[in-house]
């Protein structure tokens, strides 16, 4: 059976329209790395559990709160270039990030060198707001990006920043 994960794509209603909560992997490789590579809190099933339960739970490991309390839209599915399968779905709720907190992974770092480090999953999480996390998130995910906004009645384009038009007549 291919591997599968499943994640929450909290949105909240900000002042220039919605954003989405993303977060940014840690360790060494993503250090300084933005486009592309940011993602919803999301991590793989445990052994016969239900999508959506493991999307709480991974959202509690990788934020350190709690999935919200909320109605819950499914986004649908997406096969990533790796093969794994990803569930999502949406959930409306404001989030106070000062609580942040991602669990610990351990690596080899630095390569070869047989000494072995601790990172965070995640480095950072952040309201970002929807044309822009189409640009900051990787590219397996950018179909639930765009299942939202088709759910919320909104476009992913970049606006555009033009003076407006004056008429004289």
């Amino acid at each position: 059976m291919k591997k599968q994960s499943a994640g929450i794509l909290l949105y909240r209603q900000a002042e220039q329209g919605y954003e989405v909560l993303l977060a940014h992997p840690g360790g060494p490789f993503w250090a300084t790395k933005d486009a592309g590579s940011w993602s919803m809190p999301k991590g793989e099933l445990d052994k016969d559990e239900k999508p959506l339960e493991a999307a709480k739970r991974e959202f509690q490991e990788e934020v350190g709160m709690p999935a919200p309390a909320g109605e819950y839209i499914h986004l649908g599915e997406a096969k990533q270039s790796s093969g794994k399968i990803v569930h999502a779905w949406a959930c409306e709720a404001d989030l106070n990030l000062e609580g942040f907190s991602s669990n610990m992974f351990e690596m080899e770092w630095p390569p070869k060198s047989g000494q072995t480090q601790e990172f965070p999953e995640n480095d950072k999480i952040a309201w970002v707001p929807m044309p822009e996390a189409k640009r900051k998130v990787v590219k397996g995910q950018v179909s639930f990006l765009e299942a939202l906004a088709e759910k919320l009645g909104q476009t992913l384009d970049e606006p555009t920043s033009h003076s407006p038009q004056i008429s004289l007549f």
